[in-house]
C-alpha cells in the first residue's frame, strides 16, 4: 500500500503508467483467482484502494492549475 503523500510527489504520467500496472495486476488477480485460490485474495482489496488514491492524486493535479489561474484573478 502506498501513501497518498508519496503518490502526489509523482508526474501525472508516472500516476498514469502505475494506475496502468496496477490495473493489469488486478485483471491478473482477478483471472487467476476464478481458477484456482490465491493465497493473497486481500491483494485485490489494497489494489483497488491504490488505484482509487492514484485517481484521487490525478484528478488533484489536472485541477491544480486551473485553481492556481483562478486564485490569481
Amino acid at each position: 500500500m502506498t501513501k497518498a503523500t508519496n503518490m502526489r510527489e509523482l508526474s501525472a504520467q508516472e500516476v498514469s503508467a502505475r494506475i496502468a500496472e496496477l490495473q493489469e495486476e488486478q485483471f491478473r488477480l482477478r483471472f487467476r483467482g476464478a481458477t484456482e485460490v490465491l493465497s493473497d485474495p486481500l491483494r485485490l482489496r489494497v489494489i483497488r484502494r491504490d488505484i482509487a488514491r492514484l485517481n484521487t492524486v490525478l484528478r488533484e493535479q489536472k485541477a491544480q492549475p486551473a485553481t492556481a489561474g483562478k486564485a490569481g484573478k
